[in-house]
């Protein structure tokens, strides 16, 4: 059964790992890969990744992205959004520590920090305006 907007934007708010998928180049299947994102109920979804990486390349071309997270228990259920790049702007320690903390026990998150700015190299942020939704809760099966 598919999810009301409510619900289907509460579940997204919640720090699900989403897969994301963005079109390849000719010749090769979608690129999908588990990423963090955060989200706030009618609001814009965000990914924080490599300046320099393979999705971010992709998203950059295509101009849009799509996440899907789901859940196996207590009900199969999966939200599915898609949508444009509306915003992109350099990641920020503010905007890791965001991120981090969403995923991370607190304790732990100073350590991810310094660690993501000390190895990972300039990052960026990618903000999608959802505009197409897939959910549904399959029940108790």
């Amino acid at each position: 059964m598919p999810l009301t907007r409510e619900e289907r934007e509460t579940f997204l708010a919640e720090p699900h790992i989403a897969a994301l998928a963005v079109a390849a180049e000719a010749g090769r299947a979608p690129l999908t890969v588990p990423i963090w994102y955060q989200y706030a109920p009618g609001g814009d979804p965000w990914i924080l990744t490599g300046l320099d990486s393979r999705k971010s390349r992709l998203i950059q071309k295509a101009g849009r992205f799509s996440l899907m997270v789901d859940r196996l228990e207590p009900t199969i259920r999966y939200v599915s959004v898609e949508g444009p790049v509306v915003e992109t702007v350099a990641a920020t320690e503010e905007l890791l520590r965001e991120m981090a903390a969403r995923y991370l026990p607190a304790e732990k998150v100073d350590g991810y920090v310094d660690f993501s700015l000390a190895n990972h190299g300039a990052g960026v942020v990618l903000r999608m305006r959802p505009e197409r939704w897939v959910s549904s809760d399959l029940g108790e099966l």
